[in-house]
């Protein structure tokens, strides 16, 4: 293949039958179709999968990825299951011909994206297909899920998350009993005709599923996909596995031609549902959000700025925010969920660090307040790391008026605390084996020996020593800007910002406040000026249909008091969705 052309294009969010996506140009007449994995797979490997659709673009190869309906930042269909799964595939190939110019197609699909491509590609020709770790069987697809869902979400004392009757939650991602009944009755083994001329399966133990496309005439290529785990694992602990995705680019624009110019595609279209109106927002320096505008907005409400959460991205864990942004706007709530900087569709931080409690994080939040500012009140509403910024830009910024922080870790991180150490131990406090003590199996493996106490205990006690050096440490160090936390929340409270604090029940995060503020639950409500809202039996990410609706009931309180408070008494016209949207995006 001729080497690509050296011009390059930023690649631009786009809009097709109801789906989200982005166009990645490139000069060349082959394009590819993306087609990620499914849930909580995809929510790990978003971030990856964007640096492939990057690097196969400046191969020369125009690229296209989206979400499926019912995902991401896609519009929820009737009836969210295979069928729309496999149809949205075959759209996003018509797209690229249709809009794009593309000659030749190409379907790049992961886990069980790579079985919807397959199904796909029997009724929308394509001319290669890339299969990674491709699901063979719905079947053992759930079974692996029922089994991850075990360990994902797990509650702070360490158990599993209850499982739901008629669903199978997988990291806050809910497959409702009819999806999963269309799952089981798939097989790839069942495909007649040849899905591509040139198929390449990278995975564990490709040799059934390559026997069977070679009998029905594909040409098949094999190799192992090392770098799966650290793919779809995690998405804060998820990696580019360069030299797969090396054999994918290769196998990709094998005997590709080059064009004269670049493929391109027009810009966004809005998406629209129910009481909503959706834009793609690129702003700041090199920031991506979403504004979700109400048809109806409810005079003097807020708009709601929705802050990265670890290193999700803007739609949430298990799109819980992309949801709740649209039921808000059904109530004339406006809202805008962004990636800071590192995350999701964001640039990368200059340094290449993860952004989690970064002490400049504060300043991402600040240029989606200066992005959304004039159109009345706001809000802000974090988790975690995404609380910690959340606080730090309330603290600094008077525009804004009011936050829910979400199972926030610290008030202020030290710098010589190891972040993936945190993470890791997160579930390993001295409240965890406090709470595993009260259990009587554990009693009995205690009396049984199989329990290492002096080992816990050394555990426990080199902690111990390690946070009490840091505190004195802290104590002679530089003076954190506003005083302590007491005094930088007696201040927001005299600003007249409202302050709203929800914890899991057993959180890490409990510790700081209990530490900064107090344990007398009265006192701690004097000082933010409302009570602490603790969730029982939720895991630190609020995956659960009733954390969510905790988490959605507290924010529609602070909704109400940012409404009723001096902040936002000046009555202010509701503004249209087009006025609202142009104030957001700059653009008519």
């Amino acid at each position: 293949m001729p080497a690509p052309s050296p011009v390059r294009h930023d690649p631009a969010p786009v809009t097709f039958e109801g789906l989200f996506g982005w166009f990645h140009p490139a000069a060349g007449r082959r394009g590819v179709v993306l087609c990620g994995a499914y849930g909580f797979e995809q929510m790990a490997a978003h971030r990856p999968w964007r640096a492939l659709a990057e690097q196969l673009a400046e191969a020369g190869c125009p690229t296209l990825r989206f979400d499926y309906p019912g995902e991401g930042d896609s519009a929820d269909p009737d009836a969210a299951g295979v069928e729309s799964c496999v149809a949205a595939i075959r759209q996003a190939v018509r797209y690229l011909r249709e809009t794009a110019g593309i000659a030749e197609i190409v379907l790049v699909g992961l886990r069980l994206g790579a079985t919807f491509a397959a199904l796909a590609a029997e009724a929308e020709p394509v001319d290669r297909l890339v299969l990674l770790a491709p699901v063979a069987t719905g079947r053992a697809y759930l079974r692996e899920m029922r089994l991850r869902a075990q360990t994902i979400g797990r509650l702070p004392d360490g158990s599993a998350p209850p499982a739901e009757p008629d669903s199978l939650t997988v990291g806050g991602f809910r497959m409702e009993a009819p999806f999963q009944a269309a799952l089981s009755g798939l097989s790839l083994t069942r495909i007649a005709s040849p899905p591509a001329p040139h198929v390449l399966i990278l995975g564990t133990d490709p040799g059934a599923l390559a026997e069977h496309l070679s009998a029905v005439g594909c040409a098949v290529e094999t190799g192992p996909f090392a770098g799966l785990a650290h793919l779809v694992g995690d998405p804060i602990f998820a990696k580019v596995p360069e030299a797969d995705f090396a054999r994918i680019a290769a196998f990709v624009t094998e005997g590709a031609e080059s064009a004269a110019t670049s493929a391109t595609a027009p810009p966004a279209a809005r998406l629209a549902g129910p009481g909503w109106t959706e834009e793609a927002v690129q702003f700041g320096q090199g920031l991506f959000g979403i504004a979700c505008a109400p048809d109806r907005s409810e005079p003097g409400a807020p708009t709601i700025l929705f802050v990265s959460t670890g290193m999700t991205v803007r739609s949430g864990w298990g799109r819980q925010t992309t949801r709740l942004a649209r039921r808000l706007a059904r109530e004339g709530i406006a809202s805008f969920r962004f990636d800071v900087a590192g995350i999701g569709d964001s640039v990368g931080r200059p340094d290449g660090s993860r952004p989690l409690f970064a002490p400049d994080g504060f300043a991402d939040v600040i240029q989606a307040v200066d992005q959304v500012a004039g159109g009345g009140p706001i809000v802000l509403a974090g988790g975690c790391s995404g609380a910690h910024a959340a606080f730090h830009a309330l603290c600094r910024d008077p525009r804004i008026d009011g936050a829910l922080l979400i199972n926030l870790y610290c008030f202020d991180w030290d710098p010589e605390q190891s972040i993936d150490s945190v993470i890791r131990q997160t579930y390993g406090s001295a409240s965890t084996y406090a709470t595993l003590l009260k259990q009587g199996d554990t009693w009995r493996r205690l009396i049984r020996g199989q329990i290492r106490v002096r080992a816990i205990g050394g555990v426990l006690a080199r902690r111990g020593v390690d946070a009490a050096l840091r505190r004195i440490r802290r104590a002679f160090g530089p003076r954190i800007p506003g005083g302590s936390v007491a005094r930088r929340l007696t201040a927001l409270r005299r600003r007249g910002a409202e302050i709203r604090l929800l914890y899991s029940a057993g959180d890490p995060g409990l510790a700081a406040l209990h530490r900064h503020i107090g344990r007398n639950p009265d006192r701690v409500a004097r000082r933010l000026g409302a009570p602490v809202s603790i969730v029982p039996g939720a895991d630190h990410n609020l995956g659960s249909a009733e954390a969510q609706a905790a988490l959605e009931q507290a924010l529609r309180d602070l909704v109400r008091a940012t409404q009723r408070s001096p902040a936002a008494t000046a009555k202010r016209p509701a503004p249209t969705v087009s006025a609202w949207l142009q104030t957001v995006t700059g653009r008519a």
